[in-house]
């Protein structure tokens, strides 16, 4: 026989062979034994197949944990699958499918979690809401099980919450998987505590603040010691007591601005944060006669009705003494409205001014009734001058003074 019978040959036996393997395969044949029923979470789960071979096939599972491909312990042409406990454990819809050459078969396994309960897990937020019933805070509770799985559709959930005298108990019913309770704020401001319970098992105590509603509309009011405008005594303005619609006390720390506006249309601002309801805040009378009104401000909320204060002039007159060849000018007495020297800290001015033009500005407080400017001679040759003194609204004004 000759070497090119013999390939021929050798090719025509693995043709048949594969043939026949072939054939064989396409005559198998793979059935479901295992009843498959609706299994608890947790439950061993063992999947059999009847063959007409003992060929090996693999079987694919997949949930929401994941995927995994299994191999089947083979008796007597019976295929046997464990499904693992990592799967099994888990609760929802587990798909599975036979991987054959000829006749796959595929289907699911309905593993429900268990009826009894483990833990109650519970979400609630925000903390704090607005009084006056409208706001809401939302309670969401997933009753699980030991395996972690949440409890079954339509699982009794009781919602209790006491608010001051009031108490409520809510009857509500999982789905997919938890139920959520919206719980309104009331109209006056306090604590809700609130607790859920189901199958006997309680969660924790949780509370939530009502917090009062935004301020309404305020009055404030002044309070000094005299009407004077000595620039050292305190006025202080202080609001009603700040309320929401609903009457309830605002928080605390709510800031308050305070709007000044002078006879010359100047403006100050002076702002206090509310305690127990009420905002304050101090400024300095002013050194000159004036007249204030004031307005103040719960920024883009409220706001008060205005008030008009009189500031009487405090310092009627001083004298202007120059020595030291008119480098040295003293300012004093400065005397208040009852004689007495004002207090430390009166603010004087005094400009200087050559040919209209002012050279230099200098600013002094007062001390023990009395102020003293020293012209240094570096600074101020020896000519002519021109001096304004200013304080407490009050301005003299001193021509062609000259230096030696």
């Amino acid at each position: 026989m000759t070497l090119k019978h013999i390939y021929i040959s050798v090719i025509a036996v693995v043709i048949i062979a594969l043939t026949t393997l072939q054939n064989d395969k396409s005559k198998e044949t793979y059935s479901l034994k295992t009843e498959v029923a609706p299994v608890f979470a947790g439950d061993v789960i063992i999947l059999e197949f009847s063959s007409n071979s003992n060929n090996m096939v693999q079987l694919y599972c997949s949930n929401s944990y994941g995927s995994v491909l299994l191999s089947p312990d083979i008796e007597n042409k019976v295929l046997k699958f464990h499904i693992p406990e990592s799967i099994a454990k888990k609760s929802g819809v587990l798909n599975w499918q036979l991987i054959t050459a000829t006749n796959p078969l595929e289907g699911k396994i309905i593993v429900k979690p268990k009826p009894s309960i483990k833990t109650i897990e519970s979400y609630l937020g925000p903390p704090s809401i607005e009084a006056g019933g409208t706001d809401y805070t939302m309670l969401v509770v997933i009753p699980t099980d030991d395996l972690d799985n949440p409890l079954a559709d339509s699982t009794k959930v009781q919602v209790k919450h006491q608010f001051l005298d009031n108490q409520a108990n809510d009857l509500i019913f999982t789905k997919n998987g938890f139920a959520y309770k919206n719980i309104y704020s009331y109209q006056p401001s306090g604590r809700i505590l609130i607790s859920s319970e189901s199958l006997g098992l309680s969660s924790k105590e949780y509370d939530v603040n009502v917090m009062p509603a935004i301020p309404t509309d305020f009055s404030i009011e002044a309070q000094r010691i005299h009407d004077y405008a000595d620039s050292n005594q305190i006025t202080t303005f202080e609001t009603s007591i700040l309320k929401d619609r609903f009457n309830n006390v605002i928080s605390d720390g709510t800031f308050v601005n305070f709007y000044i506006t002078d006879k010359n249309g100047n403006k100050t601002v002076t702002s206090g944060a509310s305690i127990n309801g009420i905002a304050k805040s101090k400024i300095l009378h002013p050194d000159h006669e004036d007249q204030w009104t004031v307005k103040a401000y719960i920024e883009g909320m409220a706001n008060s009705d205005s008030i008009t204060l009189d500031y009487k002039q405090a310092v009627s007159d001083f004298e202007v003494a120059f020595s030291e060849g008119n480098r040295i000018i003293n300012v004093g007495p400065l005397q208040s409205f009852m004689n007495q020297k004002i207090p430390d800290g009166l603010v004087v001015k005094l400009k200087v001014y050559t040919n209209d033009n002012i050279i230099d500005e200098l600013s002094q407080e007062s001390y023990n009734g009395y102020v003293k400017f020293k012209l240094n001679e570096d600074r101020f040759s020896a000519t002519k001058y021109n001096f304004v003194i200013e304080t407490a609204g009050i301005t003299k004004s001193y021509n062609n003074i000259t230096y030696e």
